[in-house]
């Protein structure tokens, strides 16, 4: 049940934070600006890994249970309850931003600046990449090595950098979930899902395939 709070917890501060930084950026006029905001999400996600990796490993993002389950790496009876307590966390984050911020009206939902395949690409491609360092810098399915948080909260910012304005640079089903159902722009929620998982399970063989002996 700890592991399950600190996945509740973990993914809650990520998504307050993160989207909490966009809707800031918009009550604001811009104070945050997209660097700050690339850089929160990096900065959060590399605190609760050095928070909470111990503990849960800080998954915060189903794409990577999932892939860490594919991979052999987590087992098949928790990933029902880390992905609950993912979204969980998520919605309590949303629900706590629209409470707190009531004009905004997407809460940081992730949307397509273009068209839904190239931002289903660029969401593939982007959690493919983080997959890829995450499993390798992660020890078994816990990220709690001296420079795992580190590795893999330099990899969000700065996938979130370049591709946020474009496609969101969700890369976390949690991520993209709570906001749109709280803000209820839901149009584009299937390619937030099935972007980034399909793009980390696809990180594992390919993990597989260069570290094989």
């Amino acid at each position: 049940m700890r592991k399950y709070v600190a996945e509740l917890i973990g993914t809650f501060a990520l998504v307050f934070c993160g989207t909490g930084a966009i809707v800031i950026d918009h009550a604001s006029g811009g104070a945050v600006t997209h660097v700050g905001i690339a850089i929160t999400f990096g900065l959060i996600v590399m605190s609760m890994i050095y928070a909470l990796g111990s503990i849960s490993g800080a998954h915060l993002n189903p794409a990577v249970s999932i892939a860490f389950t594919v991979a052999g790496r987590f087992p098949l009876k928790q990933l029902g309850p880390y992905i609950i307590s993912q979204l969980a966390g998520a919605l309590f984050a949303s629900f706590t931003l629209r409470f707190l911020f009531p004009a905004d009206k997407l809460l940081g939902a992730t949307l397509p600046a273009g068209s839904d395949m190239q931002s289903f690409m660029l969401e593939f491609l982007l959690t493919f990449f983080l997959m890829l360092v995450i499993v390798n810098v992660a020890s078994g399915s816990k990220e709690q090595g001296m420079f795992a948080g580190l590795a893999i909260g330099s990899v969000v910012a700065l996938e979130a950098m370049f591709a946020g304005p474009i496609c969101g640079a969700s890369m976390n089903p949690a991520r993209s979930f709570a906001p749109a159902i709280v803000s209820g722009h839901m149009e584009h929620l299937w390619l937030y899902i099935a972007a980034p998982v399909a793009g980390s399970v696809l990180a594992v063989p390919v993990w597989k395939y260069l570290t094989a002996k």
